[in-house]
């Protein structure tokens, strides 16, 4: 275990940097949005996630690289809320109509507190003010990054509020499980029926359509690229499950390594995104270049824009409540 600097934000604070072990992994995590810089298995000797050597350049090239992402993660229409009789405008940082992430100052580009450094585990901590990026409520949000017995990156998130808000996180690591300059190679399955239809804006319409007969039909295991060669992969699936306790929802494998990743959540939804928009020449881990499909981003969280659909699982926290959401990545090598 040590804690370092890694860098400065733009206003002078210092970035820290917190290396763990436990569980046969190494991590480097970052007080700059919760960032998973690194993430190693023993016996394999690449990075499993994208990203950046130096500070600078998560500054530079966005996209949330191993952040988590909130305090709404993902996508709400026009930017637009409507709670307890009160309407709230938020930041639209996308297309320049509709928030995502929580806005351009969202939690995942903001940096935390390291509140404890243990061998095997990050404790970290943010309050967000009433009425930033349009939000209301303080919203204080604990995170727990751990390694465990057995390849098991667990991450606890919690969130309490002062008034009726919206809560919806979502860790957002692209996965590389083998080091090859994409991910099309790489095998997925999920355990969903359904995904959200969305529209040109990626926007969900409310509508859940069956996977059945589609690109995106992963119930059993398929090659990523032959999802993406249809059209790209940036879409919430519904789990079979409705959420509530930790199930195994997903994994990701890559053939060439022996490498497999189960993805464990508490979660009604996980959204999957295969890269697409990655820059070309985007400096990676150990001096290697990715671009589009470097990684694949395996999101559990609550259906996006729920609040404008009483048909989907809710994201509003009211004050007395907590925010819980328990979720694992699970490595193992052959």
């Amino acid at each position: 275990m040590s804690v370092e600097q890694f860098g400065v934000m733009p206003d002078g604070t210092p970035v820290q940097r917190a290396t763990i072990s436990g569980g046969g992994l190494t991590a480097k995590v970052l007080s700059y949005g919760t960032v998973l810089q690194d993430l190693r298995l023993e016996g394999h000797d690449k990075a499993l996630v994208l990203g950046f050597d130096k500070f600078e350049d998560y500054l530079t090239y966005g996209s949330h690289f191993g952040a988590t992402a909130g305090r709404v993660g993902n996508r709400i229409r026009d930017g637009h809320l409507e709670l307890d009789g009160k309407t709230y405008q938020l930041d639209t940082n996308f297309l320049g109509k509709h928030t995502l992430h929580g806005g351009k100052k969202g939690m995942g580009v903001q940096n935390w507190a390291f509140d404890r450094v243990e061998d095997n585990a990050v404790h970290m901590s943010i309050t967000l003010p009433d009425g930033e990026m349009g939000f209301p409520g303080n919203l204080t949000i604990k995170i727990v990054y751990s390694l465990l017995e057995g390849g098991v990156l667990d991450m606890m998130m919690t969130a309490e509020t002062d008034a009726t808000t919206l809560c919806n996180l979502a860790h957002h690591s692209y996965f590389n499980l083998d080091g090859d300059p994409t991910i099309l190679d790489h095998m997925l399955q999920v355990d969903a029926d359904h995904y959200l239809e969305i529209t040109d804006e990626l926007i969900p319409t409310g509508k859940l359509l069956p996977v059945e007969g589609t690109s995106l039909d992963f119930r059993t295991t398929k090659r990523v690229g032959d999802a993406t060669s249809v059209k790209a992969v940036d879409n919430n699936f519904c789990l079979k499950d409705s959420g509530g306790a930790l199930r195994r929802v997903a994994t990701l494998s890559s053939p060439k390594s022996g490498i497999s990743m189960d993805v464990a959540t508490t979660e009604p939804g996980v959204q999957g995104y295969d890269g697409v928009n990655m820059k070309p020449n985007t400096p990676n881990l150990d001096g290697v270049i990715k671009g589009q499909f470097g990684g694949f981003c395996l999101e559990p969280q609550i259906w996006p824009d729920a609040i404008h659909h009483p048909n989907f699982p809710s994201a509003i926290l009211r004050p007395g409540e907590t925010y819980s959401q328990h979720t694992q990545y699970i490595f193992k090598k052959g």
